[in-house]
């Protein structure tokens, strides 16, 4: 799995292709969208009852009609094997800032950060790759649940199209991102699924399983130390 790739599983950070067709169509006859100061209150009190979460996770990433007919940027790093691939595997996230991030299927590789650098372990390529964590990577949708809820409201726009549904859409206010949209829906005041949608069109789901909120997680789990005799790169 190429490092770009693995950037884009960290901006998801998370069963159906599209939120939409969750709910009942009773539901989609009378629902009253939220205003945008409302969902902001409503996704923020949600993620303020998060101080900790464990949950299984298979991501797929499928192209749309419209990038279907668009080249892949080489930066990008996303190959054909890709696209239509189920990546599954563990993930831990702890305020403020722990985030760890392993895939087991159908590669292995982990992602992990104790606040302040990450770490992208690939252990078939016996090579670890540590970037600073910088504005730009904190701002990644992926630690939206381990992240500050007060930045998260400066960095998104969040809109909720049914009040009475804890199913939001957040658009990024800067335009620079890797991103033009992510969903994330809640059951139980658990996140259970997240859909990025990509400037290439492509359309990222991770749905979350067995989950749950607020376990003890040792610290010591979003620490790494490279084994030995892995190559480290710094970027």
């Amino acid at each position: 799995m190429s490092r770009s790739f693995s950037v884009l599983a960290m901006s998801i950070v998370l069963t159906m292709p599209m939120f939409a067709s969750a709910v009942p169509a009773t539901q989609m006859t009378t629902q009253v969208a939220a205003t945008q100061a409302q969902a902001t209150k409503n996704l923020n009190g949600l993620l303020n009852k998060v101080s900790s979460l464990q949950a299984n996770f298979n991501q797929t990433t499928k192209p749309t009609a419209h990038s279907k007919a668009l080249p892949v940027p080489k930066q990008q790093g996303l190959k054909s094997t890709h696209l239509g691939q189920t990546f599954s595997g563990v993930m831990y996230v702890k305020r403020q800032g722990l985030f760890r991030w392993e895939t087991t299927s159908p590669m292995k590789q982990l992602i992990v950060t104790s606040g302040k650098t990450v770490w992208i372990y690939d252990p078939d390529l016996q090579q670890a790759t540590r970037q600073t964590l910088d504005e730009q990577m904190s701002n990644t949708p992926a630690l939206l649940l381990s992240g500050n809820s007060a930045q998260i409201m400066k960095s998104y726009k969040v809109t909720q199209p049914n009040n009475a549904v804890p199913y939001f859409v957040l658009y990024p206010r800067a335009n620079d991102g890797v991103f033009e949209s992510l969903a994330i829906r809640f059951e139980k005041n658990v996140p259970t699924q997240m859909v990025l949608s990509d400037s290439l069109g492509q359309q990222t789901t991770v749905n979350f399983t067995d989950a749950k909120l607020n376990p003890v997680i040792a610290n010591s789990q979003f620490e790494f130390v490279p084994p030995k005799g892995v190559d480290v790169i710094d970027q």
